[in-house]
């Protein structure tokens, strides 16, 4: 433990001397903030401009002014960092996860451990502590992307980072996937990080209209022409957070939100995506290239609720939220200043119209992985054995409750 200690302490304080030496523009967010080089967005061209009046998003209002939404496009360029790390070689499986605590990030962590990998989490200061990844076996060091003088400490010893990160709701979109990840990719490859994963989100480059698929596809062009050595994975959507959504309101008689729309999602389960990005990792041929993963089948809203339905033995209580109604709330929203986020996140209702299908093809990267596709878990599969776990302990709890009761 008094070995690990002043390790630890040898790494911090290396890390706190790199960060005196990495280029001015990590100081603070505000002068990150300001570069007009790393820039997200661009004045509307006249074609752009002309067109944006056949749009039902292009007027909005801001301090009673009539205001042409811009279109979300990217002008960040990579500035010209030089590698300030002294050459120390690290192991290989030494890898730093951020976003440790997510849907995504806490599946990349476990597989990693099993997989024998030496793994360090960055995790935000929270009243909660992240102690279930201390008790897996990683290591955890506080940070915050939002403030940059904090990242280099973190990425000392280390020779891959994998970004499993993301906003949380409350916060603009801009602070931590646009500001942080450039901050964050910087300190990479100031400090000679040896390779870097980045999960984007599937058919970004196709929705400038929707900020944060934007500002996903601005990152995946900053990290490319930062020549770091790089994998970037483009995912389509997560099983898991279809428990929350759906299954559990069912069980509990809640209302089920849903839309109209026609959007299909070919959702994956997290442990999968976890696996074959550590398949990835290990080709080396795989370096510079952009992956997307999906599962085995894009289902609609409508076919997932019928689908939990089945499973759970229940009709469920639906609420259908016409798509109309979100790009209507989305207009209203971008009245004001103080609700620009909201707006930013109703943005998707843009793609939900669009009639747009998440998902791709898989044959190519599985044989290029090596992976057999039958080891994919799909959806009828997930779900069947969340359904049938839940309600054996929900009929193995009300057995114990009739045992329990006891009349005087």
């Amino acid at each position: 433990m008094c070995c690990s200690s002043s390790r630890n302490r040898r790494e911090k304080e290396r890390g706190e001397q790199m960060a005196l030496r990495l280029p001015t523009q990590l100081s603070t967010p505000r002068h990150l903030q300001h570069r007009p080089g790393l820039s997200w967005r661009r004045a509307l061209s006249p074609d752009a401009f002309a067109s944006s009046h056949s749009s039902p998003l292009a007027a909005s209002f801001r301090n009673g002014k009539s205001r042409v939404q811009q279109a979300v496009t990217c002008t960040a360029q990579a500035p010209s960092a030089v590698n300030m790390a002294p050459g120390t070689p690290v192991r290989p499986t030494s890898i730093l996860v951020v976003g440790a605590t997510g849907t995504l990030g806490r599946q990349i962590v476990r597989r990693a451990l099993d997989e024998g990998y030496d793994v360090r989490c960055l995790v935000r200061p929270r009243p909660a502590p992240a102690d279930f990844l201390r008790d897996w076996g990683a290591t955890v060091v506080n940070a915050d992307l939002s403030k940059p003088e904090s990242i280099p400490a973190t990425l000392v010893g280390i020779h891959t980072v994998i970004d499993c990160a993301t906003g949380r709701p409350e916060e603009p979109i801009k602070t931590v996937d646009w500001e942080g990840k450039v901050a964050l990719i910087q300190c990479a490859k100031a400090m000679g990080i040896q390779k870097y994963v980045f999960f984007s989100i599937h058919n970004c480059d196709r929705h400038p209209e929707v900020p944060l698929m934007e500002i996903k596809y601005c990152t995946e062009k900053f990290l490319k022409d930062t020549g770091l050595n790089h994998i970037t994975i483009r995912l389509c959507g997560f099983m898991q957070g279809l428990i929350g959504q759906y299954a559990v309101p069912i069980l509990e008689e809640n209302s089920v939100w849903g839309t109209d729309a026609p959007t299909r999602i070919a959702y994956m389960d997290t442990q999968d995506i976890a696996r074959l990005t550590f398949i990835a990792l290990r080709k080396e041929n795989l370096n510079g290239k952009l992956l997307t993963f999906a599962g085995p089948r894009a289902w609609t809203t409508q076919e997932v609720i019928a689908l939990c339905e089945r499973l759970a033995g229940q009709d469920a209580n639906v609420t259908t939220v016409p798509v109309s109604i979100l790009r209507l709330t989305r207009q209203l929203t971008r009245l004001f200043e103080w609700t620009n986020d909201v707006a930013d996140r109703l943005a998707f209702s843009e793609v939900l119209t669009s009639d747009t299908v998440f998902s791709v093809p898989m044959t190519e990267t599985y044989d290029l992985l090596g992976v057999d596709s039958k080891d994919i878990v799909t959806l009828e599969m997930y779900l069947q054995d969340y359904f049938s776990n839940i309600l054996k302990k929900l009929k193995d709890l009300k057995a114990q409750s009739k045992q329990s009761d006891i009349f005087f």
